[in-house]
């Protein structure tokens, strides 16, 4: 496979991954699909892990790694590709802000009521062996929002699982960039041959 089509499919592919990281971030607003105030929200859910970092931050690379693999394209050539592979380089920091907002997301769980009218964190600071990821049984403690615990873990998961897609496909056409740096995205030869 010739670096320009790569760089195509590596950008047509960051594309419903970073709709996905939006969708998911936006959703994280909603506990259980009701509004709350803003002092009643996860603190993590406001870092726009979804939006910014696994949304905006690559969306970018992955419009210009698919203008990079269209023949035609001011960016199908050597110049375009390094630019391509800069910016991947960006979706990369993208995604792993995406992912470690994630897991602080998850290690810290969310923020509910647990009767007493006043929203705490109830799972901050446990170990691994007393997570509240791993013992559904005391999911209960959170009363408001209802699901609270369910609906965090659930799209903060995705978050963590997309943003790692995105890392590894960011990665992938850095080097694939390097690559169409020094050799050329295949789209002269292929003019040259059907000539």
């Amino acid at each position: 496979m010739c670096t320009g089509s790569w760089a195509k499919c590596t950008g047509d592919l960051l594309f419903p991954l970073a709709l996905c990281c939006i969708v998911a971030n936006i959703l994280l607003f909603f506990p259980n699909g009701e509004v709350w105030g803003k002092e009643q929200l996860t603190e993590s859910v406001w870092y726009f892990p979804g939006v910014i970092g696994g949304g905006v931050l690559v969306l970018l690379p992955a419009s210009v790694m698919r203008a990079a693999g269209m023949e035609g394209s001011c960016f199908a050539n050597r110049c375009g590709m390094m630019v391509s592979m800069l910016l991947s380089a960006v979706g990369v920091a993208g995604a792993l802000y995406c992912m470690i907002v994630s897991v602080v997301g998850l290690q810290d769980g969310p923020l509910c009521d647990t009767g007493d009218s006043i929203f705490i964190y109830p799972f901050f600071n446990q170990t691994l062996n007393e997570s509240y990821l791993f013992n559904q049984e005391v999911w209960d403690v959170c009363e408001h929002p209802k699901n609270v615990v369910l609906w965090n873990i659930v799209l903060f998961s995705i978050l963590l699982g997309v943003g790692t897609l995105e890392a590894v496909l960011s990665l992938s056409q850095v080097a694939n960039g390097l690559l169409g740096c020094l050799c050329g995205t295949c789209m002269n030869k292929r003019q040259g041959n059907m000539a």
